[in-house]
């Protein structure tokens, strides 16, 4: 698709002879006036930022040039049939060429010389774009000049960047670039280099990002201060040591593209002790109805690009200390969630109120792009009382439906997406699947009624949507959702009270996302079940319940991906590896008469090809065909991440990361001075590709929950992989981790031993 030179269109629009009229009739009073009252006057700018075949961006800023104002409205008429698909910073309508936007809210109040940016993006007919003639704001017309600055020849979308308004995204430096999506592109993040300096030995191990919108034959060179440190362009990998630096040295990478070295990157971030501490605030503590007094602990994270820099901002839920399995009655304290910067800034906090009780089945929460703006939102279920990150209450502020037994089993329920850089409610509907009959799910007293599960999926093959799952017993209903132009809208429904009984009794404490059948389309994998992209039945294998699953190119050798699961009932396999596209059973272990509730399928041991599968109710590992090719268990059974320099995934556990071997295991970090989560699961706060190359970094908070402490390996690679991030199924995988029991997360292709060079990603970065 050939993309079209950007074309910049400017407007200086004034209101003629207004502030005057006003003025004299003792309209004009201190302080600021109603929307309408105001003594009026404005200037519009109004750009088209980027424009390619059939679609374009454009941003507006308004300044306001009369009295101060409280809440505005612009409105103008496009005049060639132009069409607004996605708007932000402002809820935008259109019908037929007439187009207003009002403001959204946070940004209604504007003093006389304050201005205000929105943008959006639409569709044009591919001949002719012309900008509108006029603009009113609040009904008062604007009059003025048009300028049309030279189209650039290297177009980007950007926006100016007012705060906390939303934007469209600004362009890391570097970037691959950005171009108009080829066929079945994926939308994805627009990242920066991620560069990091890890203090390692005498050294500095000096690593960035290979991103999917790079040309495929860049290279890389790498700057301490001003001085190049690699004699010639470093293809092979995509970190470097610098043996004999002093620790905090300051360091830059170049990409080299068919031999011509380009603008540096950011400054690398630094890693002096190994680690980054990121400072967090705990909530302060409580007491509950019943008298029982509570602190906070610092839970699970995601992450996502809030505030479109190319840098991840951090997602993280705070846990009262008496929260609670399903299971368990009693009253919990609220649950908390903040949004950090690196280096500790809290940009928001939202309090979910006494209606959402606090445990791991009950929030989970979705850190993503939904709507392509360059900028992640955060999504995750409400009810009255929620008080967003702005301060403003959600429904009733002084609700409460919690019974004596502190569950919630009355009252509305709500989902909201909220503004990711400002913590603002921007939509909020009733939560679907509702509740209706607590008894319908699988008891009565509010255990299986409250089982939530979360996720995303590219159910069209381009766009992310939002999973929401309720039930995994009695019942299990599943709905897809899609946040365009500041909606929530549902996309479709799954009920197994109508899809039949057969997909009762399924579902994990956790699902996957993949495009498990290859048709460019993401499908839920449901514990023993999977859901087709159009919220259809794909498959069942009918083996029920379980607690965990991989979901991944587990076997290279064979097409498409496989699923191994472990289960929980008593009649069925102690764990099972099945083909992902259908279902079939590759093979299976002998039930073990038991409750198997922990297990992983993942390259280990580079003694056996592909994925090795173990479990904690079977006796070593075994590979890809069901054979077992050693009799030691790892020593955990929780966690893995890629940590050292070969391509075999580690162990991670508690506080510590291993090596895999058939002799032992081999301890190759013990991190001091922090905790793991969630009980006996002893989950990390969050694994995945932070920055740096290929591999994964750990966060764990420390023991005083006073930050988030965020380690990278200090091993050198041999090897160069695009980042993890930039695969889809990988980065749907992060931001389910949190669901729940969390996983770790797989690419949708086979790292290990023997690996084959990954294909190279099919995605593009608005």
């Amino acid at each position: 698709m050939k993309r079209i030179n950007q074309r910049r269109t400017r407007f200086r629009l004034l209101a003629a002879g207004i502030v005057a009229t006003l003025s004299t009739t003792g309209l004009v009073t201190a302080g600021a006036l109603n929307a309408h009252a105001a003594s009026a006057g404005c200037r519009v700018d109004y750009s088209v930022a980027s424009q390619w075949a059939g679609g374009f961006g454009a941003n507006v800023t308004v300044t306001n040039l009369g009295d101060p104002i409280n809440g505005w409205h612009l409105t103008w008429s496009f005049t060639a049939g132009q069409t607004i698909t996605q708007a932000w910073n402002a809820t935008v309508t259109q019908s037929g060429a007439a187009v207003t936007a009002v403001d959204a809210g946070y940004n209604a109040a504007l003093a006389t010389g304050a201005n205000t940016s929105f943008g959006f993006n639409g569709t044009w007919n591919n001949s002719s774009n012309p900008a509108p003639t006029s603009f009113a704001l609040n009904a008062v017309a604007c009059t003025g000049a048009v300028t049309s600055p030279t189209p650039s020849s290297t177009p980007t979308r950007s926006s100016p960047t007012p705060t906390p308004t939303r934007t469209t995204s600004p362009t890391p430096s570097p970037t691959g670039g950005s171009t108009p999506p080829p066929s079945g592109a994926r939308q994805m993040e627009r990242l920066g280099r991620g560069l990091i300096s890890v203090r390692s030995g005498s050294g500095n191990l000096v690593s960035w990002r290979l991103l999917g919108t790079d040309p495929q034959n860049v290279a890389f060179n790498v700057y301490r201060g001003s001085t190049k440190l690699n004699s010639t362009p470093i293809t092979a990998s995509t970190n470097y040591y610098d043996s004999g630096a002093a620790a905090g040295s300051a360091y830059t990478v170049r990409a080299v593209v068919n031999g011509t070295e380009q603008s540096a990157s950011e400054a690398a971030l630094q890693l002096t002790s190994g680690y980054l501490n990121v400072p967090i605030q705990p909530p302060s503590g409580g007491t509950t109805p019943d008298g029982v007094a509570y602190t906070y602990t610092a839970n699970d994270a995601s992450v996502g690009d809030l505030d479109g820099d190319g840098q991840y901002e951090i997602v993280l839920k705070w846990d009262p200390t008496n929260s609670k399995d399903n299971s368990q009655s009693g009253y919990t304290g609220d649950v908390y969630v903040d949004a950090y910067r690196l280096n500790g800034t809290r940009l928001w906090r939202i309090d979910l109120g006494r209606n959402i009780r606090a445990g791991a089945h009950y929030t989970q929460f979705q850190v993503y792009n939904y709507d392509g703006d360059g900028h992640a939102e955060v999504a995750m279920k409400t009810a009255d009382g929620t008080v967003d990150g702005t301060g403003r209450v959600i429904g009733s502020a002084s609700a409460d439906y919690r019974n004596s037994s502190g569950y919630v089993l009355s009252g509305p329920e709500y989902l909201t997406m909220f503004n990711g850089l400002t913590g603002a409610a921007m939509s909020t509907v009733n939560y679907d699947p509702p509740r209706g009959t607590v008894s319908d799910w699988g008891d009565s007293y509010g255990n299986r009624v409250d089982r939530f599960l979360a996720g995303t999926a590219y159910l069209d093959g381009v766009h992310p949507s939002l999973i929401e799952s309720r039930g995994y017993y009695t019942r299990t209903v599943i709905a897809a959702w899609d946040f365009r132009n500041g909606q929530l809208t549902e996309r479709w429904k799954f009920d197994s009270n109508s899809s039949g009984s057969q997909y009762t009794d399924q579902g994990d404490h956790q699902l996957s996302i993949a495009d498990v059948d290859q048709d460019g389309k993401d499908e839920i994998v449901f514990g023993a079940m999977a859901i087709n992209d159009n919220g259809a039945p794909l498959w069942n294998t009918r083996l029920g319940h379980g607690d965990a699953e991989d979901v991944g190119d587990l076997d290279p050798s064979r097409p498409g991906l496989e699923v191994y699961k472990v289960d929980e009932n008593t009649s069925s396999p102690a764990g099972w590896m099945a083909d992902a596209k259908t279902g079939a059973i590759i093979w299976q272990f002998p039930s073990c008469d038991c409750d198997n509730g922990r297990g992983r399928s993942d390259d280990i041991y580079a003694g056996s090809p592909g994925a090795e599968s173990w479990s904690a109710a079977t006796t070593g590992i075994y590979n890809t065909h069901g054979q077992q090719v050693s009799s030691r268990n790892p020593s955990s059974d929780n966690f893995t991440i890629w940590w050292d320099g070969d391509p075999v995934r580690e162990l991670l556990d508690a506080t510590h990361i291993d090596k895999y071997g058939t002799g032992g295991d081999t301890r190759q970090l013990t991190a001091s001075g922090v905790h793991s989560n969630n009980s006996t699961k002893s989950t990390p706060t969050l694994t995945a590709d932070l920055f740096g190359d290929w591999r994964e970094e750990v966060i764990w908070p420390t023991t005083d929950d006073h930050a988030l402490r965020i380690y990278s390996t200090t091993y050198t690679a041999d090897r160069r992989i695009v980042t993890l991030m930039h695969n889809p199924q990988y980065r749907t995988g992060v931001a389910w981790q949190n669901t729940a029991y969390n996983q770790p997360p797989h690419p949708s292709f086979f790292i290990g031993d023997g690996m084959a060079t990954p294909p190279w990603p099919n995605i593009y970065t608005p």
